[in-house]
């Protein structure tokens, strides 16, 4: 479980690209798109991944999304942690 101050990175398995102001990621095993397990990440959650790069913090990733949509410390938390939990459990960060 992730903490506010770990740091996390994208699976170098999962291929992310951008369509407007959303992001689709395809996992990719064996060099093969997994085209059945294909998510797509809203606004939100494409500042978000964004934000995760290896040199962030979860605490700083949430001041930035406080900062962007202008909302409280504790919504922006909340909001934070579930996206990790969410993408986590699919291992397209760690």
């Amino acid at each position: 479980m992730a903490g506010f101050k770990s740091v996390l990175s994208h699976s170098p398995s999962v291929v992310t690209r951008k369509t407007g102001s959303e992001y689709i990621l395809v996992p990719v095993t064996n060099n093969i798109a997994d085209m059945t397990s294909v998510y797509t990440l809203n606004e939100t959650g494409a500042f978000i991944w964004d934000q995760i790069d290896g040199k962030k913090d979860v605490e700083e990733i949430i001041k930035a999304v406080t900062l962007e949509y202008d909302i409280d410390i504790k919504t922006a938390e909340v909001d934070v942690f579930a996206f990790i939990e969410n993408m986590n459990s699919y291992l397209i960060i760690y």
